[in-house]
C-alpha cells in the first residue's frame, strides 16, 4: 500500500520536486537512530527548508505537491487536522485491511 501511495504522488508531482526514499535506504546523516525509529511508525517528509513532517501532516504536504493544494489546506485547518491525524493512524495500523480497498488492481 505504501509503495502504491508513493507511486501515486510521484506520478502527479512536478518532476524534480520530490525524492522518494524508503527510510531503510536513507543515508546517515540526515537519518539518525531516533528518526529511523520514527520512520518505521509513520511516513515522514523532510522539506527543502529542513522541516520534518510526519503522519497526516506529511500526507497533506504530499497531497499539495501532487496537485491538490486547496484540499490540503482545507484538511490541514485546525478543525480538520486532528481528524486527518486520527484517520492516518487508523489506516496505518490496519494497512493490510485497507490495502484490499485502496489502490486495488484493475479488474
Amino acid at each position: 500500500m505504501c509503495r502504491r501511495a508513493v507511486a501515486w504522488v510521484m506520478a502527479r508531482a512536478p518532476r524534480g520536486r520530490l525524492v522518494a526514499m524508503a527510510y531503510q535506504d536513507a543515508p546517515s546523516p540526515p537519518m539518525a537512530e531516533e528518526l529511523h525509529a520514527a520512520c518505521a511508525q509513520a511516513v515522514h517528509v523532510v522539506t527543502a527548508e529542513g522541516r520534518v513532517l510526519r503522519a497526516g501532516s506529511a500526507c497533506l504536504f504530499l497531497l499539495s505537491e501532487a496537485g491538490h493544494p486547496t484540499l490540503s489546506r482545507l484538511l490541514g485547518s485546525p478543525l480538520l487536522l486532528p481528524l486527518v491525524e486520527l484517520g492516518y493512524r487508523v489506516v496505518a495500523r490496519n494497512r493490510r485491511f485497507w490495502s484490499r480497498f485502496l489502490y486495488r488492481e484493475p479488474s
